[in-house]
């Protein structure tokens, strides 16, 4: 079992923009104001430009283009509707935003497959969505694979009750908390984990800030110090960089690195940089467009393919 894969599935951008129906409670989107169009072909050349560097180190990327016929705006983040698991398992997840329910299409796992993965079994979770229960994908859901624990910040997006069912399913210990960032002078729930913690083989980027009771920030500090993780710890300020939404993947020669965006690079101090590179190099690409209409990053971008090949 391992924490890091070299393989990635990346969907290229047709029709990005700012969803609506997802900056209710995705307090990161900002408008643009720029035609739709023009923020598209932005998207798309930072799009290109991440994948570049990531397979100029020997991260397997595995590009599929989105579908024109769906309207999904957000197809760039596909982590959040799908995870790939190393006994075969695939795991669809039920989505808040009615527009990216379209965004899970059969043509991504008939890709895979034709690129010599095995998918054994699909568990589908997406039947929630008719009851209004919520759980995204590994944007909900931070996963532990070697410790088999499953960090989870509960949200409109992250229903506990189906949190803990994944756990059942997939033998994971859940670690559930609440994690909020100040919106107007109130504190609200920050839509994903995934842009507050980041878990890596031997250290986690996290927000602690963001956890505001203290019962709940001490149990996630014992459960990442127990498995031997270092705690490199960022502030509210730079989770708004999208510091904290960064992932490892291997690259040529099993070496390590650390995925994220420029933006979450530049909110990094000199000794949170100089630890994270104690541990593995750092690759940062330009997202600003994705960014600021997305309301993702460099992690969202990603989906991990730990499936076995055939």
């Amino acid at each position: 079992m391992q924490q890091t894969t070299d393989t990635i599935l990346m969907i290229r951008p047709v029709n990005f923009r700012m969803n609506e129906q997802t900056a209710v409670n995705n307090y990161f989107q900002e408008d643009l104001k720029l035609k739709n169009a023009e923020i598209n072909t932005k998207a798309q050349a930072e799009f290109d430009a991440f994948v570049d560097k990531l397979r100029a180190v020997g991260i397997n990327v595995i590009v599929e283009s989105d579908d024109e016929l769906n309207d999904t705006p957000d197809s760039i983040f596909p982590n959040n509707w799908v995870s790939f698991h190393s006994n075969g398992d695939v795991a669809l997840y039920p989505m808040f935003a009615e527009n990216r329910r379209k965004e899970r299409r059969d043509e991504v796992f008939l890709r895979l497959e034709e690129e010599g993965f095995e998918i054994e079994n699909i568990v589908d979770y997406t039947a929630a969505e008719e009851e209004g229960v919520f759980l995204e994908g590994t944007g909900s859901l931070i996963l532990d694979r070697v410790n088999r624990k499953a960090y989870c910040a509960l949200s409109p997006r992250a229903d506990e009750d189906l949190f803990i069912e994944f756990c059942e399913d997939f033998e994971y210990t859940p670690v559930v908390f609440v994690a909020n960032q100040t919106v107007e002078g109130k504190r609200l729930p920050i839509y994903h984990t995934n842009v507050m913690m980041c878990l890596a083989e031997t250290f986690s980027v996290i927000c602690l800030d963001a956890i505001d009771d203290k019962k709940e920030r001490k149990n996630v500090v014992k459960h990442l110090k127990e498995d031997g993780k270092e705690i490199i710890a960022i502030s509210e300020a730079q989770m708004h960089q999208f510091a904290g939404n960064m992932l490892q993947l291997r690259g040529n020669d099993n070496q390590r690195y650390l995925i994220m965006s420029n933006a979450a690079l530049k909110s990094l101090k000199q000794d949170q940089i100089s630890k994270i590179e104690k541990h593995c190099p750092i690759i940062s690409s330009s997202l600003e467009t994705i960014e600021t209409c997305g309301g993702g990053s460099a992690r969202c971008m990603m989906a991990e393919v730990f499936l076995p090949k055939s």
